[in-house]
């Protein structure tokens, strides 16, 4: 039986109420898959004394996985650009001291926190610059991937993924991708080096 914490599930009240798909419908935004805020959570409760963030906030879905599971000496950043979503996730966090949420451009305002040990850049395409903002050892972590597998044929994402390629090809990070129990969803995730 899997278990939500409660702070998720005051997530998804949020984004039922702003209306913020809790699974992707078209190309607007929507929260993350549960089993990537589990995955989130997972490597979140590693992270004893460390620092987390996120871009791309939405209403706090994935933020309220990591919250529920890192430790108590840990804190997050979380910056969302949209101030609608941004309110909506502050509401949701608005309990856990830990969790600071910022309405603004994701990368300034990172960079002002930096170092990271755990960083979700919640989709997207990925500045290369994001990986200085973790320290060595420190993860990243992109969702909205699809499996390779099962892109169409003529997709040109078969020869050139700008995600992939950024995960893969930059001699900072070792990546892999992580593809979820769902098996039509994948995450990439690099471990800085150097």
């Amino acid at each position: 039986m899997e278990v939500v914490p409660p702070l998720v599930l005051r997530a998804e009240q949020a984004a039922a109420e702003v209306g913020m798909p809790l699974r992707r419908t078209g190309s607007g935004p929507s929260c993350c898959l549960p089993d990537a805020g589990r995955f989130l959570a997972m490597l979140a409760a590693g992270c004893t004394g460390g620092t987390i963030g996120e871009s791309g906030t939405g209403v706090g879905y994935g933020a309220a996985w990591i919250a529920s599971a890192m430790p108590a000496d840990c804190r997050l950043i979380t910056v969302e650009s949209d101030e609608n979503r941004a309110a909506a996730a502050r509401w949701v966090l608005a309990d856990d001291p830990r969790v600071e949420v910022i309405h603004g451009d994701a990368l300034p305002e990172l960079t002002r926190r930096a170092p990271y040990d755990l960083l979700f850049a919640d989709g997207g395409q990925q500045p290369p610059e994001i990986v200085e903002l973790l320290r060595v050892g420190g993860r990243l972590v992109n969702d909205d991937v699809t499996p390779a597998d099962l892109l169409p044929v003529d997709s040109p994402y078969r020869l050139h993924d700008p995600k992939r390629t950024f995960f893969f090809a930059d001699p900072r990070l070792i990546a892999t991708e992580v593809v979820l129990p769902d098996r039509h969803n994948s995450l990439l995730v690099g471990t800085r080096t150097a």
